[in-house]
């Protein structure tokens, strides 16, 4: 998998990830969704990969991970950018735009 991120949604990661070490995991939250198969994606800022992750490529400095069952619901090449002057995210392909108003939520320790 592979996620360009604008220079702009690059810049405000950095900004959130601070001085702390971590990285960033793409998720596929189904959780109140109905099924395994609703879902809609988040951004999480963690300690660091976990058990099952795998790194997406990119050439940000930022490390970005997702779990190996999720990249099922995402095509192979991605697009991350963020809105002016807000913290929500926006994750599109060349065939779909997967959310508008994604958050990237800290859940670092």
């Amino acid at each position: 998998m592979i996620i360009q991120l604008t220079p702009e949604a690059d810049l405000k990661l950095k900004e959130m990830l601070g001085n702390k070490p971590g990285a960033v995991r793409l998720i596929y939250d189904t959780e109140g969704c109905g099924c395994a198969v609703n879902g809609v994606p988040g951004l999480q800022i963690v300690d660091g990969a976990a058990e099952g992750d795998t790194a997406i490529q990119t050439e940000s400095s930022i490390p970005l991970v997702i779990h190996g069952k999720q990249e099922v619901f995402f095509e192979e090449e991605l697009k991350l950018d963020v809105h002016a002057g807000t913290v929500n995210f926006r994750l599109t392909s060349r065939n779909q735009t997967y959310g508008t108003n994604i958050i990237a939520t800290d859940t670092r320790v």
